[in-house]
């Protein structure tokens, strides 16, 4: 059963923070899992969701994770049970101070964060602001290029799209697996997650957020890119991509090459929902990499808003200048 635990996010916002599996047993002699042990002051892993997701979207994960070390998903503002404050709190500094705030009060750190899409993007940040904080970061189908005006007015013409209120939930598998505009080919998990992300009302089943709210979060990284704080990464990074998914191969390549200690990972058979479309594909991509981060247990760097990239050992190779360019590859 998973328990909810609540954080105090920025500007005093309630957050939701959920665990989906009972705390690690102390068994030194039980190396089965991730091949750690679970000595006290081991690292925790933080889940971040992406935009219009909700905690409960990482419970396989957590659950798997949380064999053998404390693994807390959260829902983000505006997301899941956490607070909905007014359109002006979504910045992207907001986002990175909750999950900064969640780190430091559920006694995480140092931790590997694990994002998708949007929380990709919150968890890099926090990463380079905070280095003290983080010692792993996995990068889900995240893009460091600016997406620009066309892609937000998209992303605006497609809310107005949705037939809202659904009738049922299965209307609502329906319409996001196969009638959507946006979908190609019939995708069955796909209209899961939308399920998961929605609540009955008295005329129907409508979404636990504002679409309104998620294009102001939105409008927050659209129109500029990310390559410099993705430089700033200190800690072991994997970039994870689905074969079909919005992360170009050439793109989530350049991410790894930036990245001072990254790497690539890529899963067939998935689109943006990596960790949704194939669970078991996105462990075996996953697993090998934090077992390595998650028993190596490095002395934290200090703390800074100005990292320093460090010299590189990314599979890679060389990676670019040590300030980091920001124009998109």
């Amino acid at each position: 059963m998973a328990r909810r635990i609540d954080v105090t996010g920025a500007g005093g916002v309630r957050l939701a923070a959920w665990e989906f599996a009972d705390p690690p047993k102390e068994d030194p002699q039980d190396t089965a899992a991730f091949g750690t042990d679970p000595a006290p002051g081991a690292p925790g892993v933080l889940l971040l969701h992406g935009l219009m997701g909700r905690a409960s979207h990482w419970a396989a994960t957590a659950r798997r994770l949380g064999e053998r070390h404390r693994a807390v998903a959260l829902d983000q503002r505006g997301h899941g049970q956490s607070d909905k404050p007014p359109q002006a709190a979504y910045t992207r500094e907001a986002y990175v101070e909750d999950a900064e705030a969640a780190l430091e009060q559920l006694g995480l750190a140092p931790a590997v964060l694990i994002g998708h899409a949007m929380g990709a993007l919150t968890a890099w940040q926090l990463a380079a602001k905070r280095p003290d904080l983080v010692c792993g970061l996995v990068v889900c189908d995240m893009r460091a290029s600016a997406l620009g005006a066309a892609s937000q007015r998209e992303w605006a013409d497609w809310f107005r799209s949705w037939p809202v209120p659904f009738a049922t939930l299965a209307d609502v598998r329906r319409w996001f697996g196969e009638d959507d505009p946006w979908v190609e080919r019939p995708n069955p998990s796909r209209g899961a997650f939308y399920a998961e992300v929605m609540h009955e009302g008295p005329d129907g089943w409508r979404p636990v957020f504002d679409p309104e709210r998620m294009l102001a979060s939105r409008e927050t990284w659209v129109y500029d890119a990310h390559w410099e704080e993705l430089a700033q990464v200190r800690c072991p990074a994997l970039v994870v991509r689905g074969l079909d998914g919005e992360l170009g191969r050439a793109e989530a390549q350049e991410m790894v090459r930036v990245l001072p200690h990254g790497e690539y990972a890529e899963i067939t058979d998935a689109g943006h929902l990596v960790h949704y479309d194939q669970p078991d594909a996105w462990r075996t991509a996953v697993e090998p990499f934090l077992d390595r981060v998650l028993t190596t247990r490095p002395h934290p760097p200090t703390p800074t808003t100005q990292a320093t990239p460090t010299t590189p050992t990314t599979r890679a190779g060389e990676r670019r200048a040590a300030s980091g360019e920001q124009e998109a590859p």
